[in-house]
C-alpha cells in the first residue's frame, strides 16, 4: 500500500533536491502547492507539517477515505477526483476551500460541508453509483451551500429531479448533463429562482426532446449566455422574452375578465315556463273575494284581465348570463325544437 507520507514528499520533490540549503521542516513549511496525483496513493499520512499548503492534486488514486488534512486550515483547493471515496467526511477544518473536485468516486450522498461557508466550486460528475441509485443531497449541506456556491457539476449521476437544490441561488454554472431529468416545468421552476446562472448544460436529459425546450429554459433564465454547448445570441433572446412577456399579459387580462364577470354573452329567448319571477301575480289580487279560482269559472271580464296580465309576465326579456358556447349552442337546438 503507497502513503502520502512526509518522506515521500521529500524523496519525490526535485525542488527540494536543488535546494540542499534548505532544510526538510523549513522546505515543508514554505510548500503550498503539492501534486501527487496518478501515484497509486491508498492513504494519506499526517502532513501537519505543510501547514500552508493551499493546493493539494491527489486525483487519479485509489484513495477510499479522505482524512489527515485537518492541519490544512489554508487549503483553497482539493482535487481528489477518480479515487475509491465512498463518504465526504473530515473536511470540516478546511473553512478556507473554495474547489472541491470529487467526480469519478463512489459517493451516494452529498454531506459533510457544512463548515465551508467559503466553497465556489463544486464538482461530483460520474459518481460509480449501485444499479438503479441516484446521487442524494442532504438538506443541511445544501442550506450551508446556499450563499457561496457558483459552480455545481453533477453531470451522469442518474438524477431524475433537481428540486432541492433550489436554494443554491447563487449558481453561476450548472452541469447536469446525461441524468434522467424530464419534468419541463419542475426545471422552470427551480431555474427561476437563480437569477444569475449564466452557463447550463443538459445534455442527454429526455426533458431535451421537449417543444420548445431551448426557448423556454432561455426566457427563464434571463442572463444565460450558453445552453448544452451553444451560445445564446442576444438579439433571441430579447425576442423570446419579450414575446413570453406579452404573451403572459394577454393571458392574466383574459383570467381577471373572466374572474370579475366582464367577459359574457348575451342572448334572447322566450321560455314560455310561467310568469316572470318579479311579476307580483296574484289570483286573490286580480279576481277579488269574489272570484277565487277554487269557487267556481271566472266571469268573461275577469278572465280578460288574467289574459292581460299572462301576457305581460310572459313577454321575452333580455338577458345577459355568462355562458359556454356549448350551453348557446344548446339553448340554440332547443328553441328550434319548440318551435321558437
Amino acid at each position: 500500500m503507497v502513503r502520502l507520507t512526509i518522506d515521500l514528499i521529500a524523496k519525490s520533490s526535485n525542488h527540494f533536491k536543488n535546494k540542499r540549503s534548505y532544510s526538510l521542516p523549513k522546505y515543508l513549511k514554505k510548500l503550498t502547492h503539492l501534486n501527487f496525483s496518478n501515484k497509486n496513493i491508498e492513504d494519506i499520512d499526517d502532513l501537519s507539517m505543510c501547514r500552508n499548503l493551499t493546493v493539494l492534486y491527489l486525483y487519479d488514486n485509489q484513495i477510499s477515505q479522505i482524512c489527515n488534512l485537518g492541519f490544512a486550515s489554508n487549503l483553497t483547493h482539493l482535487y481528489m477526483q477518480n479515487n475509491n471515496i465512498t463518504h465526504i467526511d473530515n473536511l470540516s477544518s478546511l473553512q478556507k476551500l473554495s474547489k472541491l473536485y470529487l467526480g469519478g468516486n463512489s459517493i451516494t450522498v452529498v454531506e459533510g460541508l457544512e463548515k465551508l461557508g467559503d466553497l465556489k466550486e463544486l464538482h461530483l460528475e460520474g459518481q460509480r453509483l449501485p444499479s438503479g441509485e441516484k446521487l442524494l443531497f442532504d438538506p443541511r449541506t445544501l442550506l450551508s451551500l446556499a450563499e457561496s456556491l457558483g459552480v455545481l457539476n453533477i453531470n451522469k449521476n442518474n438524477l431524475d429531479d433537481v428540486r432541492d437544490l433550489a436554494i443554491l441561488k447563487k449558481l453561476t454554472h450548472f452541469f447536469a448533463a446525461d441524468n434522467q431529468l424530464q419534468d419541463m416545468q419542475d426545471l422552470e421552476l427551480v431555474f427561476s429562482q437563480w437569477p444569475q446562472l449564466h452557463r447550463m448544460d443538459l445534455s442527454g436529459n429526455p426533458v431535451c426532446h421537449k417543444p420548445k425546450y431551448r426557448d423556454r429554459l432561455i426566457t427563464v433564465c434571463k442572463r444565460l449566455n450558453e445552453l448544452d454547448g451553444k451560445e445564446i445570441n442576444e438579439l433571441s433572446r430579447q425576442f423570446l422574452i419579450n414575446w413570453k412577456a406579452s404573451k403572459d399579459a394577454k393571458k392574466k387580462l383574459k383570467d381577471e375578465r373572466i374572474m370579475t364577470g366582464q367577459i359574457t354573452y348575451p342572448f334572447t329567448a322566450d321560455f314560455h315556463m310561467g310568469p316572470h319571477p318579479s311579476s307580483n301575480y296574484n289570483y286573490a289580487t286580480v279576481l277579488g273575494k269574489r272570484n277565487p279560482p277554487e269557487c267556481g269559472r271566472p266571469s268573461r271580464k275577469v278572465r280578460s284581465e288574467h289574459s292581460q296580465l299572462d301576457s305581460a309576465a310572459m313577454r321575452p326579456r333580455n338577458v345577459k348570463i355568462p355562458v359556454s358556447a356549448g350551453l348557446l349552442s344548446d339553448v340554440a337546438d332547443s328553441a328550434k325544437v319548440c318551435g321558437l
